[in-house]
This record gives C-alpha cells, sequence and structure tokens, in this order.
C-alpha cells in the first residue's frame, strides 16, 4: 500500500551512493526497470506477479576484487561457521551480536529464519563467515522439508560448527535428534548454551549437565561401538570433545570466549570477503527479509508461517531508493488481515519496514507493498523454487 504522503514511484535507476557494506559481485546490485508501475489499489497484485528473490544458489561464486581483500597478517585465521539449532534457540539473535549490525531478521515466531544467511565479522586475526540456519524441526509440508534440508546440508559445508541449544531448559529429544545428525560431523563442534541469563540461580550445574550427557552420549557412539574414528583426535586417539560455552546472544555474555574457541579451530587462510563487509547476501533477500519480520510482528498467529515476500522492483532515484514489493498468502482470509481497515495493517507493516530499510540502504526508502494469495505455495515446488526455497 502506498502512504498518502509518498509521491508517485520515480522513474530513473540512476544509482545511488551510500550503500551498506555487503559483499557483492562487480556488477553491483540487480538492474531496475526503467519504468514507474501503474498505481494500483491497496492490496492489488502489480502486473505480471511476483519475480521472487534471488535464488540462494545465486549468492555463491562471488567474484571479488583480490585487491579489496588487502594482506592477510601470518597466522591468520578464516572459514566458515554454520549456525544450527532446534526452531527459537537465539540463532539469528547471536548471529546479529556477534557481527554487529542486523542481518537476520528476529521474532519470537518459530522458523522465522528461511534462508541461509551469512554474517562476516573480520577481526585483527581471523574472518569468520556465520552461517544462520534454518531452525531443524520435524516438517509438515514441503516447505518446511526444504528447510531442514538446507540446514542439514550446511553441516557438511563449513569449517565448524556451532550447535546453539537453549540452555534454560534441560536438553531434549529435538536437541538429541541434532545431536545424532552431528554424529558423523568431521569438524570441530561447539554446544552454545544460550539464554544463561535466563537460569535460576542453583540450576546452571543441572542444565549444563544434561548437555554434557547429550554430547557423551553423541561422541560415545561416533563410529557405531564406542570407539575412535580415524577422523577423531590427533593420530584418531580419541574422539574430539565439543566444548561447551554459556552464553547470552541477547546481552551478549561469553560471546567473547565462544568466538576465540571457534577462530581457534579455523584453517589458516587469508580473508575471504573484504574486511568491512558484514554479509554477502543479496540486497533483494534481505529487503525482502525486513518486510517479512514486519509481517511477523504484526500479524496474529494463523499468518506468519503462510507468507513469502518477494522484491519485484528496485529503483534508484537521486536521494531516494523505491521498492516495489509483493506479499503472497495462501488465502483471501489472511490478504484481509494484512491488508486491515482501510489498508491501516498494510501501512503498518509497511512503516516498520522502511525504518528498517532506511538503515540498511543508508537513505530515504519509498516502499509500496501489495498483497496476492496464492493457494498452496508452501506446497509448491514451482513456487518454492522461484522464492529461492530450494532446500541446498
Amino acid at each position: 500500500m502506498k502512504p498518502p504522503s509518498d509521491p508517485a514511484l520515480p522513474s530513473s535507476d540512476q544509482p545511488k551512493q551510500g550503500k551498506p557494506k555487503l559483499a557483492k559481485p562487480k556488477s553491483g546490485k540487480p538492474k531496475a526497470s526503467k519504468q514507474p508501475a501503474p498505481e494500483q489499489a491497496p492490496g492489488a497484485t502489480p502486473k505480471g506477479g511476483p519475480a521472487g528473490n534471488a535464488p540462494l544458489g545465486e549468492t555463491q561464486g562471488r567474484v571479488i576484487s583480490l585487491a579489496s581483500l588487502g594482506t592477510s597478517p601470518p597466522g591468520f585465521r578464516s572459514g566458515f561457521v554454520a549456525l544450527i539449532g532446534r526452531p527459537n534457540v537465539g540463532k539469528s539473535t547471536l548471529l546479529n551480536h556477534l557481527v554487529g549490525e542486523k542481518v537476520a531478521i528476529t521474532s519470537p515466531v518459530a522458523q522465522t529464519t528461511r534462508n541461509r544467511l551469512r554474517g562476516i565479522l573480520t577481526t585483527p586475526t581471523a574472518q569468520l563467515v556465520f552461517v544462520d540456519t534454518p531452525g531443524i524441526h520435524k516438517p509438515h509440508h514441503l516447505l518446511g522439508e526444504r528447510l531442514v534440508q538446507s540446514a542439514r546440508g550446511a553441516i557438511g559445508e563449513v569449517d565448524v560448527v556451532v550447535l546453539l541449544v537453549d540452555g534454560s531448559e534441560l536438553a531434549g529429544r529435538g536437541d538429541g535428534f541434532i545431536g545424532e545428525l552431528l554424529r558423523t560431523c568431521r569438524v570441530p563442534v561447539h554446544v552454545a548454551l544460550n539464554k544463561h541469563d535466563l537460569v535460576p540461580d542453583g540450576k546452571a550445574w543441572a542444565l549444563e549437565a544434561s548437555y554434557r550427557d547429550l554430547v557423551a552420549s553423541v561422541i560415545g557412539s561416533r563410529d557405531g561401538s564406542g570407539g575412535p574414528t580415524p577422523d577423531d583426535g590427533p593420530g584418531g586417539k580419541a574422539p574430539r570433545p565439543w566444548p561447551l560455552h554459556p552464553i547470552s546472544a541477547l546481552s551478549g555474555a561469553g560471546t567473547e570466549e565462544l568466538l576465540a574457541a571457534v577462530a581457534a579451530d579455523l584453517p589458516l587462510g587469508p580473508h575471504l570477503y573484504p574486511a568491512d563487509a558484514v554479509s554477502d547476501q543479496p540486497e533483494q533477500l534481505l529487503l525482502a527479509e525486513l518486510i517479512r519480520e514486519q509481517v511477523l510482528t504484526h500479524t496474529r498467529e494463523e499468518i506468519p508461517h503462510s507468507v513469502a515476500v518477494s522484491i519485484d522492483r528496485i529503483v534508484d532515484d537521486g536521494p531516494r531508493t523505491a521498492i516495489l514489493a509483493t506479499v503472497l498468502v495462501e488465502r483471501s482470509s489472511q490478504k484481509g488481515i494484512l491488508i486491515g481497515k482501510g489498508g491501516s495493517m498494510l501501512k503498518e507493516i509497511g512503516s516498520g519496514a522502511r525504518q528498517q530499510m532506511v538503515k540498511l540502504i543508508d537513505g530515504p526508502v519509498y516502499l509500496e507493498l501489495f498483497v496476492k494469495v496464492v493457494p498452496n505455495w508452501r506446497r509448491n515446488p514451482a513456487r518454492l523454487a522461484e522464492l529461492g526455497y530450494r532446500g541446498d
């Protein structure tokens, strides 16, 4: 919906200065359309339908100038670190805290993260590329299956794994299931006991003990008989331990110790990205996620899991960036809720998203939202692929 105070969508696509610190290919952001969209009623679908977010595979193999990477000092370490865990244990909150900027959306709604989001932290001695994965859960539709597949796939593609758990609760079946997924993992694993600030006095020992038992159970069955495997520890003499780190992703308590331990397990290597980069995600994906975050924040329980967002057009015009986006839902009733009486809900969602986009783009933003009903899009393989949910 277009707020009354916003003028018509600009038609120029001249590049804009002051972009965020995102590692991008040499070609820069996707080309914007040269023509503005026609005026449409609130909740209408823009002509041609949603264009879809950039597929996740397109974020791989980016071309980065070697000169922009600078010279890495002797002993420098670099690599990829997967954040793995159940839904709603705080993976995205931890990623944002470690990177120091918001690169992943957060909300109290389970399964908020749907894509593998990468955040980059560069210190004087190491560069850590964190991969925030969807929460591992029992899927109930094709979208859920692809999210879990994406999270599991990340385990075999990184240099270190951080298993994030809710340290304010005893280890549960979900944690045990993920531990079993990591049983054959041949890279270092660190267990971060998040929400340590919520642990009541006198309960920390019992809670940590439940995770020590879980880790001991997994490591003790690494080869199926309780003995070490050739890849476990120096010379294969003993299984590699999984250190436990009590932390708070919200306050940052314990995160410096976790960072130091994870960085020490990365391989020696040069910078993988420029030192000032905080993410290598396409701008389209980041913008779409900011809109979805506002939907999660403002709508009732039936809406969040049925929503997807696609960025249809990005147009730069001098000091302002204009963005057209489509919010997909599965039922007409959900569309009505999203639009609200007189367009009030969609206006509130758009206002919240714009505030976040201004920080990302570092400049004024004009945002126009549309809502489209696509029945059962979460079960449609073609639609999921179009939206970038490929499971790889």
